[in-house]
């Protein structure tokens, strides 16, 4: 199957299950704010390195969480009773972004967040529709996480932590803001074991773009999280 070409004159993706086996849908477009919210609202993210084309991904089977369902273990409720982390929303995008772009991960070279990249999220950010979790210790940026508000599904983008326990302890914070908020999805893109052991579940194909499809009901909820806590 060809990998589409996308254009930058026409704000148009192909239908996500048309696919690549390794998820690649298709390359070229831009990082418009227009088009980022179609490709989310259809399962589709850009992934690629600095000097590549824009390359778009629809990965299937999908890892995603039910909020409600997230899952906190012994040591993390320990965490919380003991108030070792503080958690904030939406204070420190970028830093967040910045965090991420840069702590290093097992079996990756280089970093797919780069400065177009951040550049769009910042301004997603500016709108309200893109969000970030901080996770503090001792007044330091210690973990945290970020991702794009679309309906009633959170798609999250990249997390870092610099102390143990820090990103999860961020997940499961905005796993609970998510719940009060009527929050039913976190898509989680890529299947990590990390991710695993706190609920989340690969779903096939077919039910992940029904999922899609519902919740392109829900509108867009612009909004600065930062006055929930």
């Amino acid at each position: 199957m060809p990998v589409f070409h996308i254009p930058e004159d026409d704000i148009i993706f192909p239908q996500p299950s048309q696919a690549e086996p390794d998820g690649l849908l298709g390359i070229g477009g831009d990082l418009k704010i227009s088009r980022l919210l179609l490709a989310y609202q259809n399962g589709i993210f850009p992934w690629y390195s600095e000097g590549e084309p824009i390359m778009w991904w629809c990965l299937t089977p999908r890892l995603i969480l039910r909020p409600q369902q997230v899952v906190i273990s012994k040591s993390m409720r320990s965490l919380f009773r003991r108030s070792f982390f503080r958690v904030s929303f939406d204070t420190h995008f970028k830093d967040v972004m910045i965090a991420c772009q840069n702590i290093s991960r097992e079996g990756q070279e280089g970093t797919w967040i780069h400065a177009n990249l951040i550049s769009a999220f910042c301004e997603l950010h500016d709108k309200g529709l893109a969000h970030s979790v901080e996770v503090w210790h001792n007044e330091e940026l210690v973990g945290g996480l970020y991702g794009l508000a679309i309906g009633k599904m959170f798609c999250g983008e990249s997390m870092f932590a610099k102390i143990g326990n820090a990103s999860k302890f961020g997940l499961i914070c905005l796993a609970q803001l998510l719940v009060r908020k009527g929050f039913e999805l976190i898509d989680c893109q890529q299947e990590t074991p990390h991710l695993k052991s706190m609920g989340a579940e690969l779903m096939n194909a077919e039910d992940f773009f029904n999922l899609l499809e519902e919740n392109k009901a829900n509108d867009f909820q612009p909004a600065k999280w930062n006055s929930v806590i």
